[in-house]
């Protein structure tokens, strides 16, 4: 069994589109999903970040690979005045907005009896409300259009339990419920929500805020005995936002080998 897959070249399934990506900086999904939205032939790119010298050097890595450059706006998902001057950014910079990746998470390990209120709140604040304020952006601006498509970013703890992870759970799953209620408002006007649920996606990050052992340990329990590469799931998003999941909506598509 291969440990490394072969990466997929594009194949123009956003062709002609304007997409905004939320928490693009750094190794993980986010900044996955902006490289793959450009090698996938978007028309116009905005990526955001609360790292500006990350998002400049991912903007630079993704000019240098895919030959568009991106346009760069600085944004904390977890204040409402930011996640507006983000979207008047990326409409003015693009025009309109046909695709929003929503990537921006925070997670951590407390168990619940050590867990404080703050540790609990920063994690549902980034991580839900940030999810939730730009669905909400993004719907006020795709509804009048009559198009458009959100992807959210959830994780399979919003399924299953893991120790420590409670607060990090909790807001996936929420992120799921919201997911499922904004597309139901959203389908009447022709726009789509969906997300997906990774399982375990690897890049350096997580070794700082993930406990000695633990990551090995999950590797093991998936079946291809590794975790995914931030480029698989992100394939999967971008499929999402295409057109060819037109009739998909409100759906959580587990990205994921681990046994049933």
């Amino acid at each position: 069994m291969s440990n490394k897959p072969t990466y997929v070249g594009g194949h123009e399934l956003l062709d002609g589109k304007s997409v905004l990506v939320t928490a693009a900086a750094g190794t993980g999904i986010g900044f996955a999903t902006a490289m793959r939205c450009a090698e996938e032939g978007c028309a116009a790119l905005v990526i955001s970040d609360i790292h500006e010298r990350r998002l400049q050097e991912a903007a630079d890595k993704i000019e240098a690979a895919a030959g568009l450059r991106p346009a760069t706006v600085m944004c904390n998902v977890a204040e409402e005045d930011e996640v507006q001057a983000m979207f008047a950014f990326a409409i003015k910079e693009m025009g309109y907005i046909d695709v929003l990746m929503n990537n921006a998470g925070l997670g951590g390990y407390a168990k619940i009896v050590d867990m404080t209120d703050d540790q609990w709140n920063a994690v549902l604040d980034v991580t839900l409300n940030g999810c939730f304020r730009c669905t909400r952006a993004a719907l006020k601006h795709m509804l009048p259009r009559g198009r458009g498509a959100i992807v959210n970013n959830a994780s399979v703890l919003g399924w299953r339990a893991q120790e420590g992870q409670s607060h990090y759970a909790a807001a996936k799953a929420g992120v799921m419920a919201l997911t499922r209620c904004a597309a139901i408002e959203a389908a009447e006007h022709g726009v789509r929500v969906n997300c997906v649920a990774p399982s375990l996606a690897m890049h350096p990050f997580l070794e700082k805020v993930t406990p000695p052992g633990l990551l090995e340990e999950l590797q093991e329990r998936e079946a291809f005995g590794r975790g995914a590469e931030p480029w698989e799931v992100s394939n999967v998003m971008v499929f999402l936002a295409s057109d060819y999941s037109s009739y998909m909506t409100g759906e959580v598509v587990s990205v994921s080998s681990q046994r049933a």
